[in-house]
């Protein structure tokens, strides 16, 4: 893969190799290389044909369909870039994003074009809504009445072709632009870790508009890879895909995981096939754990990335998840993938800190993101003058070289100059049988400052009693760090990434304070 240093690179180079091998299936539709090669020179034709060109964004909102991936590398080949939007966004937010990304095309799956004709208005830079897919379907036409475009954008590496927006817990998302260098750099390294060859057949199952799904797709492409793309992660889908695919390579995060154990006949399926199934974007409870090593014996590894990024920074080799003397390791992020340097700093003063000491996670690599879309102020804040990007992840790195990521900074709780990092504490509660969700958060104390309160969703059936659950946290945790109290809530308050909301838990404690934790 010498020869290709540009995702526009990727269906020319493929294309030659491998002309009539499979590269793309989704549900009855399958592709070529050929056949993916002029679609994607017929979609630059039309894109070119509407006015789009370098420096041009074009926007998707959809569940995953194969016109996504095939845009991406249109977008390419013009110079564009293609924003695709987290389709659970509420509609402000959704109207937020394609107008941030100033989108000038709209491409929108059935599931959402009322959304959108319900915002159409407020699109200001949209000129045009193209609907994908369903009954009243534009895209195919759109695209066989234009004619296979043979100009190729003359791209610099570093411009962005991918533009994918932080889920972020306060304030409006902010678009990662991701460069022909970065991804192609995170599909090299990434690949590398996990042996992905033009041999895999790669389930690509989370949505596109997460690294999860386009960048993990791009690594597939880079490679010479089928890629089996699936509209929704639906668990028992998702497992059927690993069976009849005979699927080599997926990537899936820790609550799918846990309904796909569920799911019955699960474990009487056939995965010999799958050689990895990497999994992260949040933290995987040890039940789920135990779980999915039954389940997918000899194949898991965890990863630990972030948009800006564009994916995996580190990972836990399958080795250490199945090593009973790296036990201890489970829990760990493992070490940094080639291509990346990861450093422990002082949040405040931005210094190393010593080894096994706690601080905030920086990542050096070239798979970074040239900067967040118009925000310059925050690109600032975020990667420093050096090329260091500051994670917002606060953790540790042990002698041996492991990353351990224990939470935010922004959420460790500081008690009696003691900090704690909550993910600690739920890591051990979510072992409760009675426990089903758990979020822990700082609150006011008199005496300590703040201190460490569960907020704990119940099992179905299972009944909480709030001394037997401190009980079994003074069991298993330092003193300082066990809750002072519990309390019980039907639901944990997420954003549409899933991730947990703590700023809305915390905000009634310490609301009217001079200092609060936001």
């Amino acid at each position: 893969m010498t020869d290709v240093s540009l995702i526009s690179d990727l269906l020319p180079h493929w294309t030659a190799a491998r002309p009539d091998a499979e590269v793309l299936r989704f549900g009855d539709l399958t592709r070529t290389w050929t056949e993916l090669d002029e679609r994607v020179r017929r979609l630059a034709g039309a894109l070119r044909a509407a006015g789009i060109g370098p420096g041009d964004r074009v926007a998707v909102l959809d569940l995953n369909h194969p016109s996504c991936i095939e845009l991406t590398l249109a977008c390419a080949r013009i110079g564009a870039a293609n924003a695709v939007v987290n389709f659970r966004l509420a509609p402000p937010e959704i109207v937020h994003v394609i107008d941030d990304a100033a989108a000038r095309l709209l491409f929108v799956g059935p599931e959402f074009a009322p959304a959108v004709e319900q915002v159409r208005e407020k699109l200001t830079a949209v000129e045009r809504v193209v609907r994908v897919g369903g009954g009243d379907d534009e895209f195919e036409a759109w695209l066989s009445s234009h004619e296979p475009d043979p100009d190729l954008h003359p791209a610099a590496p570093d411009e962005c072709v991918v533009q994918l927006y932080t889920s972020g817990t306060t304030g409006f998302p902010k678009g990662a632009m991701l460069t022909h260098r970065g991804l192609l750099e995170h599909a090299r390294n990434s690949a590398a870790e996990f042996g992905m060859t033009a041999d895999a057949s790669v389930q690509v199952a989370m949505p596109l508009f997460h690294v999860g799904g386009t960048s993990y797709a791009l690594v597939a492409l880079t490679h010479g890879a089928r890629i089996v793309l699936q509209r929704v992660p639906d668990p028992a889908a998702v497992l059927e895909v690993l069976e009849r695919e005979r699927i080599t390579h997926t990537f899936l995060v820790p609550a799918l995981m846990a309904a796909m154990a569920q799911v019955p006949g699960a474990a009487d399926r056939d995965y010999s096939a799958l050689e990895v199934l990497s999994y992260g974007a949040s933290p995987m409870p040890l039940p789920v754990m135990r779980a999915s090593l039954a389940l997918f014996p000899g194949t898991l590894a965890q990863v630990y990335g972030m948009t800006e990024a564009c994916g995996v920074v580190s990972t836990l080799p399958t080795a250490d998840h199945e090593d009973p003397a790296a036990a201890h390791r489970l829990v760990s992020a493992g070490t940094p993938i080639h291509g990346v340097e990861i450093e422990i700093r002082d949040p405040a003063t931005g210094e190393p800190v010593p080894t096994g000491e706690p601080g905030e996670i920086w990542v050096r690599t070239p798979q970074l993101m040239s900067g967040y879309w118009r925000r310059p102020e925050a690109t600032a804040a975020a990667v420093a003058p050096d090329g260091w990007l500051r994670s917002g992840d606060g953790g540790h790195v042990d002698a041996d070289g492991y990353v351990y990521v224990t939470d935010r900074i922004k959420d460790m709780i500081i008690s009696g100059g003691e900090n704690i990092y909550p993910a600690e504490i739920e890591r051990v509660l979510a072992e409760h049988p009675a426990v089903a969700d758990v979020a822990v958060i700082g609150v006011p104390d008199e005496r300590w400052g703040e201190v460490p309160k569960a907020i704990v969703v119940a099992a179905a059936g299972a009944r909480v009693d709030q001394e037997e659950i401190l009980a079994y946290c003074r069991a298993q945790l330092a003193s300082f760090k066990c809750p002072a109290s519990v309390e019980m809530v039907d639901e944990l308050p997420r954003n549409p990434t899933g991730k947990i909301l703590k700023k809305d838990l915390r905000a009634p404690y310490w609301a009217g304070r001079e200092r609060t934790v936001v």
